[in-house]
């Protein structure tokens, strides 16, 4: 299974969260499941530490590359036709490194994982906890 890990559940994989269940720490680290995060998570992290570090003490933006990278989880950059698809998406959710994630997904045909209830209206390919 190909899945793209929305920018929480990335943090709580790297960092061994208990927030990650059980059951969804083993589907991530089967072995026929490819793992990817994206650029926008990394920008994500960047823009909310700049502005409240204390609300992410553990997890820099390069450290959230870093330890991606050495967990052997695929970098998916963003690209202007994940744009044009964020025109496309309804008006379900409002926050847009959450729309630029689902566009992702679509058009990479990967499974979104999220813990937001926001993101898993969207239904379809989203793997929601």
């Amino acid at each position: 299974m190909r899945i793209l890990l929305d920018t929480h559940a990335l943090i709580w994989f790297l960092t061994d969260s208990p927030k990650l269940p059980t059951k969804i720490r083993a589907l991530l680290l089967a072995s026929d499941s490819e793992l990817f995060f994206s650029s926008v998570s990394v920008l994500e992290v960047a823009i909310k530490h700049s502005l409240k570090p204390d609300l992410m003490p553990c997890c820099l933006p390069e450290e959230v590359r870093s330890f991606a990278e050495s967990s052997a989880i695929c970098e998916l950059a963003f690209e202007s036709r994940h744009a044009v698809k964020i025109g496309e998406l309804p008006w379900l959710h409002r926050d847009p490194f959450d729309r630029m994630l689902i566009a992702q997904a679509m058009c990479e045909e990967l499974n979104l994982l999220s813990h937001d209830e926001n993101v898993i209206r969207y239904g379809g390919s989203i793997i929601g906890f």
